[in-house]
């Protein structure tokens, strides 16, 4: 029987977490919020890394749009919006955040002539596709303060498009407690060690997956290590031969095979109602105890899981993909841009916010210190998480597998997530599963 330790409560508690912030770069429940400063007529000064003598008092007020997604850093956002507001009384910033369907919601709103003056998306391949939209920041102090990795997939050219809240690492968070309780001493390399743990771990009373496949950007998460896996060497060119109708999921085993088995291994292991399983109930599964393994999160979880269970033993490897323990790996990189409206009426404004978070001491500190991420500048310092720990111990020991979500849209993405829930659902088989991600992948890039 899996052992359920107040779960009720626990999602409770959640729910106090989230409330008015949506929660999972990404919460797959419509979780819009609106916060809106207030307007004060006080004199200030711009902090952007630099000292400003001007005399702010005549300043007109001015109001910024900000309509991004990744709603799991919402209270860090309104946090720095308000230190904002210590420094430039006059401007008020907009935050509206969702996860729910939000490339077509940021499309609606730019053909409507209603472009938000901050806006996100992926980086990578997307960085082209809003370029037209987006301010150049290759000037600006900012990608100055921006380190290299992240500058990279910002680009379009020698421009900058973009800039990130965070680094990122991807691949299985667990509860060593768990672990060492039924007698596993190391993560599972292989595909058939982790199906021998997960049922070690039933057998122990404990649930050994919780999905969060309710979240259609969790399967983008857990794709991209089998990408990795079939072409590591050129995980681009993987990618543009799907897009360009060169490749199929079948030529692959890593993908039409490894990354099925996984998918069926978990929903066998996993969440009762698995398809309504989101992020949400993932982080309170993991600190309640009552799960082994989270699937398709990383490091923007652990101070979620912390607020519960403080004295938690998490451990973070990467996906057991087949019986080649050396494909296991965690994947590193920054996956998400914020984006400058180029045409703002307000773009001096929002440039300075932007410049004052990358540069000034409040900003570069709140990456670690609020956020609780890894600082996208080459001045922060990492906080002080196991998942970021570990994930630099995998990285150095055995190098990190390549970042493949940054290849393809998130209009892909939102497809690929659902396809993969009809399929959990019974609704088509492998076969047609595959079609239908291959046609989709050709439809939605092809002209990209």
């Amino acid at each position: 029987m899996k052992k359920s330790m107040s779960v009720l409560l626990i999602l409770l508690m959640m729910g106090t977490l989230f409330a008015g912030c949506g929660q999972t770069d990404e919460e797959g429940q419509d979780t819009t919020t609106m916060i809106d400063s207030n307007t004060s007529d006080s004199d200030t000064t711009i902090e952007t890394g630099e000292e400003s003598n001007s005399d702010t008092s005549e300043e007109a007020d001015a109001e910024i749009y900000m309509f991004i997604s990744m709603p799991e850093y919402a209270e860090a956002i309104e946090t720095l919006i308000a230190e904002y507001k210590t420094v430039k009384p006059n401007v008020t910033i907009n935050y509206e955040t969702t996860q729910n369907d939000y490339p077509t919601l940021l499309k609606t709103k730019l053909n409507s002539g209603e472009a938000p003056d901050i806006f996100s998306s992926t980086s990578g391949k997307e960085i082209g596709v809003y370029l037209d939209y987006s301010a150049n920041l290759a000037n600006q102090p900012l990608a100055e303060a921006m380190s290299d990795p992240v500058k990279n997939v910002m680009k379009s050219g020698d421009e900058v498009h973009g800039l990130s809240i965070k680094g990122n690492f991807f691949g299985i968070v667990y509860n060593k407690g768990i672990f060492e309780e039924v007698g596993i001493t190391e993560f599972p390399q292989t595909l058939s060690e982790l199906e021998s743990a997960a049922i070690k771990i039933e057998d122990a009373g404990y649930q050994a997956f919780t999905s969060g496949f309710a979240e259609w950007w969790v399967f983008k998460h857990v794709f991209q290590h089998y990408l990795d896996a079939a072409q590591p060497e050129n995980v681009e060119g993987l990618v543009n031969a799907f897009i360009n109708g060169e490749a199929k999921m079948q030529d692959y085993p890593e993908l039409y095979n490894d990354f099925f088995n996984f998918i069926d291994l978990v929903v066998k292991y996993g969440d009762d109602k698995i398809l309504e399983a989101d992020l949400s109930t993932e982080i309170a599964a993991l600190a309640s105890g009552q799960t082994a393994m989270v699937v398709g999160q990383g490091a923007w979880i652990e101070a979620d899981v912390l607020k519960i269970d403080p004295n938690i033993s998490i451990g973070f490897d990467g996906y057991p993909i087949n019986d080649n323990p050396d494909a296991c790996k965690v994947i590193a990189g920054s996956d998400q841009a914020v984006r400058i409206y180029k045409d703002s009426d307000v773009l001096d404004e929002t440039l300075d916010f932007v410049n004052w978070w990358y540069t000034s001491d409040y900003g570069k500190s709140w990456f670690s210190d609020v956020a609780g991420v890894i600082p996208p500048i080459t001045e922060g310092v990492a906080p002080d998480f196991e998942i970021i720990k570990q994930g630099n111990v995998h990285v150095n020991n055995e190098g990190a597998g390549t970042l493949g979500v940054v290849y393809s849209t998130d209009s892909f993405h939102q497809a690929f997530g659902e396809i993969m829930q009809g399929y959990i659902a019974g609704v088509k088989n492998k076969d047609q599963t595959c079609q239908e991600i291959e046609t989709k992948w050709v439809e939605l890039e092809g002209n990209n």
